[in-house]
């Protein structure tokens, strides 16, 4: 599966087949909220949150690429990423973009 965040492919012939997204909340448990707070009065990469982060954004990808490969598809085109926080200490990732078939 190709995964690119262009509109297009070069030397490919594209059709469309649809939108597709993953996605995923992910959190951390009270023990890393507490340590990583204390980061805070410091300064610093929160490296516990940014793992979590990487994770969820693999985790989306790999559910928009399932849902891709359901519709046949041979790429995904123009793949964005989306993040919120849904409640202190959790963070929806949203992987989003376009399923085509190579023509």
């Amino acid at each position: 599966m190709v995964i690119v965040n262009t509109d297009y492919i070069s030397g490919k012939e594209l059709e469309m087949l649809g939108m597709v997204k993953g996605s995923t909340i992910q959190s951390k448990n009270i023990g890393h909220d507490i340590g990583q707070g204390f980061k805070t009065l410091v300064g610093g990469e929160l490296k516990s949150y940014t793992e979590m982060m990487n994770d969820a954004r693999a985790l989306a990808t790999r559910r928009m690429v399932e849902e891709a490969e359901k519709l046949g598809a041979d790429a995904v085109v123009n793949v964005r990423f989306a993040s919120a926080a849904v409640m202190a200490g959790a963070a929806e990732v949203m992987a989003y973009g376009t399923a085509v078939r190579f023509k």
